[in-house]
C-alpha cells in the first residue's frame, strides 16, 4: 500500500507510467528531479501519509523510491 500510494503520487507529478516506477528508481537520475520538485513531492507524501514534517537532513538522505517507501513505513511505526 506505501509503495503504490507512493507509487501514484510519483505518477502525477512527474508524468511517467506507473511501470517505470520500482524500488529503484532514483529520483535524480531516473526522473531528473530537481531539489523543488522532490520538496513538492515530500510534501504530498506528508499529506497522503499524515506524516509530520519531513527535516532537510531526512530529505537529503532519500536518494531511490525504496528509500521513501522505507522511510514512511518506520515513520508509521
Amino acid at each position: 500500500m506505501v509503495f503504490e500510494t507512493i507509487q501514484k503520487l510519483i505518477c502525477e507529478q512527474f508524468a511517467v507510467d506507473p511501470e517505470s516506477i520500482t524500488e529503484k528508481t532514483n529520483f535524480l537520475q531516473d526522473l531528473s528531479a530537481d531539489s523543488l520538485d522532490f520538496v513538492e513531492l515530500v510534501m504530498n507524501i506528508e499529506d497522503a501519509f499524515s506524516l509530520p514534517e519531513i527535516s532537510e537532513e531526512e530529505i537529503r538522505s532519500i536518494q531511490t523510491v525504496g528509500d521513501l517507501v522505507d522511510f514512511v513505513r518506520k515513520t508509521q511505526e
